[in-house]
């Protein structure tokens, strides 16, 4: 037995959305070291390409004979008519997906109820709520056919305690949270397994989506502290995916060491 036994991975095809940057970019180039397969899905194709490369230098550098076809599929998931014409472009022999990793989300904005706008609310819930819902629909009738796959669904601290100015935001990330926990327990009669990684404060482009592009207030967020940035998250993602099959990771809930809660940390004065 090893601490990290990426043995299990080996050959395994991986869908991961939101790949392009952060969290998704960095759990595909960890899985890319493991011996995976993976299908980067997101909007930007030309980040994805820079990220498609990273993992084709990975893979090498890790010199695992295993896998190593790392395929880019523009995808907006928030769009229902690129969500169902996905398996179309997905190349024949990756089609049976072994792991599907809902990473795509976002957040916009800091408005407090009755300031906010409904294009904000309802593209934060097309993409974080109804986008995953349509990913997960689309491959867990083969998944139970057969009888094999895992889900991971990146949530927040946000789907556990709401916080102001966070109302929409929250909102998307408990309907994540229920929704993961209820396929769970639909999926409790087969070798399905369904995990939902929960971060607290991590460093990336999150949040200067959020600010608008002012990359001076999003820096004000981690002023003080040290926040997790995407490969703590993605080491966690391909650890749960890197588990025995009898064992599944149900919720993993991650937090810098200086965060207790939402709206509970501590920040030095240097």
């Amino acid at each position: 037995m090893s601490v990290f036994n990426t043995s299990r991975l080996h050959g395994k095809t991986v869908l991961i959305t939101g790949a392009s940057s952060g969290i998704g970019a960095a759990a595909a180039i960890l899985f890319a070291k493991g011996g995976s397969n993976v299908i980067l899905t997101a909007r930007r194709m030309d980040a994805l390409e820079k990220v498609q490369q990273e993992c084709v230098a990975a893979h090498q550098e890790a010199g695992v004979q295993h896998g190593g076809r790392f395929t880019v599929i523009p995808l907006d998931v928030s769009d229902r008519d690129q969500v169902a014409s996905l398996p179309e472009k997905i190349p024949a022999d990756l089609l049976n997906i072994d792991i599907l990793v809902n990473n795509a989300g976002y957040v916009v904005g800091v408005d407090r109820v009755g300031d906010i706008s409904l294009d904000n609310m309802e593209g934060m819930f097309a993409t974080n709520v109804f986008g995953l819902i349509a990913l997960t629909q689309l491959f867990i009738k083969n998944f139970r056919e057969r009888r094999t796959g895992h889900i991971i669904n990146i949530g927040s601290i946000a789907g556990k305690e709401p916080y102001a100015g966070g109302s929409i935001y929250c909102a998307t990330k408990h309907a994540l949270r229920a929704f993961t926990a209820a396929l769970m327990r639909e999926v409790v009669d087969t070798p399905i397994r369904v995990t939902e990684i929960q971060p607290g404060m991590v460093e990336t482009e999150f949040s200067i989506v959020r600010y608008r592009g002012d990359k001076s207030a999003a820096d004000k967020v981690y002023t003080g502290l040290q926040p997790l940035v995407a490969e703590d998250i993605a080491e966690e993602i391909v650890w749960a995916a890197s588990r025995p099959a009898h064992v599944n990771i149900a919720e993993l809930f991650v937090l810098p060491v200086n965060q207790a809660s939402a709206t509970i940390n501590h920040r030095s004065n240097t």
